[in-house]
């Protein structure tokens, strides 16, 4: 149904199905879209970005000191593209989604796909354990699926953060915090970046300056205007115990929706750290 529909079409769609919904609703309002296959973010591959990341940065190498497998989350996985490329790259990896029909397609995905082209594992590299799980981000009740430590050595956000609305983004923030390792990193394709936050969502606005305000300073409340627009000139110093930011930079390639008019890039990646 996707394709039927033009751009101000599906995100009207988008934004009528969540507005002036309770979040405690959303979760019923994702499956049905879902279900009604009206899945404008779903690119059907990970995105360029994410492969290119993974494959020059070395820190982001998939084994422990001790040889053992580090373990990733990607929240609001979908079909699981990144879930199985992060499993080719040596990660047990867990994907969660609010929406039991999402995941059948990424069961359903794994089905098809897992160890061929881009999810083969290339030499050398032990394929990663894939755990898909039903659950809210924002209860622990997933975690008891999650083996050992209840934390997360990489965590991927892409079109998560932003089909949150921004009421939630101190409970985003707080979690991603607790969620990953004391060594760990949060890998964020922030996205979109140019869109006018009075338009709404979802998507969201997330250009860089709302990750940075949030996950500096992980569950507090901050400053917005009545046009949705985070007032940073209001905004505290970041928490001491905050993520850090350790890299900022534009990818060499990103999914379509990244790129502006001008064909420039528009999105933006940072990772973070303890």
């Amino acid at each position: 149904m996707t394709s039927e529909l033009s751009l101000s079409e599906t995100r009207a769609l988008l934004k009528a199905q969540f507005e002036d919904q309770d979040p405690a609703h959303h979760g019923e309002k994702w499956d049905q879209l879902w279900k009604d296959k009206v899945t404008p973010w779903d690119n059907e591959s990970p995105n360029p970005a994410l492969i290119d990341i993974l494959n020059e940065w070395a820190d982001l190498a998939s084994k422990k000191a001790d040889g053992s497998r580090k373990k990733a989350l990607v929240a609001g996985c979908g079909k699981g593209y990144d879930v199985l490329l992060l499993s080719a790259m040596g990660y047990d990896v867990y994907g969660l989604d609010i929406s039991e029909t999402g995941l059948q397609g990424a069961r359903d995905t794994e089905k098809e796909e897992d160890g061929k082209g881009l999810y083969e594992p290339k030499d050398g590299i032990e394929k990663g354990d894939v755990t898909w799980i039903v659950g809210d981000f924002f209860k622990d009740d997933f975690l008891s699926i999650v083996n050992g430590e209840k934390s997360f050595d990489l965590i991927y956000d892409y079109t998560f953060g932003c089909a949150l609305p921004p009421s939630l983004r101190p409970a985003w923030s707080k979690r991603y915090h607790k969620l990953l390792s004391p060594e760990g990193r949060l890998i964020c394709l922030e996205f979109p970046t140019t869109k006018s936050p009075s338009i709404g969502g979802p998507p969201w606005a997330m250009p860089p300056r709302i990750y940075e305000g949030h996950l500096s300073r992980p569950g507090e409340a901050l400053p917005y205007n009545e046009d949705c627009e985070l007032e940073v000139e209001k905004l505290g110093l970041p928490h001491k115990n905050g993520l850090r930011r350790i890299a900022h930079f534009h990818p060499k390639r990103t999914n379509r929706g990244g790129y502006g008019a001008d064909g420039k890039i528009d999105d933006w990646v940072s990772v973070w750290s303890h």
